[in-house]
């Protein structure tokens, strides 16, 4: 059923992804998304879990020139910005992919620090918005995870907006990032349900990577 998704999205739908890596890392004291982990940058994870057929396109925004030799060393497009907000990283992004796929019907945003998404979810999300019947209803999904018996489920990154909320995207509130449409439209979000809670969680300091790598262990 996977593959019949990705098949059909691959004909009639074309998806972007913005990987978001213009971040501080304050907490982490150092860029965290070129941190080792496994052997590699974290920030591959990123380039891992996004490799996937059924999407067309994707690019890093960055503020780091270290982050955008590596992107280039990987051969994944980068964007190298100053602008300080969550706002400019989600415009520049989204435009850069426009200005070369103007034919977008959605755009996925996905933080550089969460190292234990994996592709297969990351296909999981792109099927439930392929699979949608119409247009219309191809409106705002994110990953989410319900724990036993917890009526309030556990969201998270990435999000995937169809094309309707471009323009919103690209007007964003200073500072502001996408869950500003996610707050203003709640009857429009759908959560694509996971098994591992895991593949949520982000790298903020050094402790929480050590955290990650210890899952990824067991």
């Amino acid at each position: 059923m996977l593959l019949k998704g990705c098949i059909c999205m691959k004909k009639s739908l074309t998806v972007g992804c913005v990987i978001m890596a213009s971040g501080l890392s304050r907490r982490f004291g150092a860029n965290k998304l070129l941190a080792d982990f496994c052997g590699q940058p974290m920030l591959c994870r990123a380039f891992a879990a996004t490799a996937a057929p059924s999407i067309s396109a994707r690019i890093v925004v960055t503020r780091s020139a270290q982050v955008q030799a590596l992107c280039k060393a990987q051969g994944v497009p980068v964007l190298l910005h100053a602008l300080p907000g969550r706002n400019d990283t989600v415009r520049l992004g989204l435009s850069a992919l426009l200005a070369q796929h103007p034919e977008l019907t959605g755009c996925m945003f996905l933080p550089g620090d969460q190292p234990l998404l994996r592709r297969a979810t990351v296909d999981q999300l792109l099927t439930a918005f392929a699979q949608t019947q119409k247009e219309t209803e191809r409106e705002i999904f994110r990953l989410a995870h319900r724990f036993i018996n917890d009526p309030n489920p556990l969201v998270g990154s990435p999000v995937l907006f169809s094309k309707r909320y471009f323009s919103e995207l690209r007007i964003l509130p200073e500072g502001k990032g996408g869950s500003v449409l996610l707050r203003q439209y709640p009857e429009r979000v759908h959560n694509i349900f996971i098994g591992d809670r895991n593949e949520l969680l982000d790298a903020d300091t050094p402790e929480a990577l050590a955290e990650l790598l210890r899952i990824l262990r067991q």
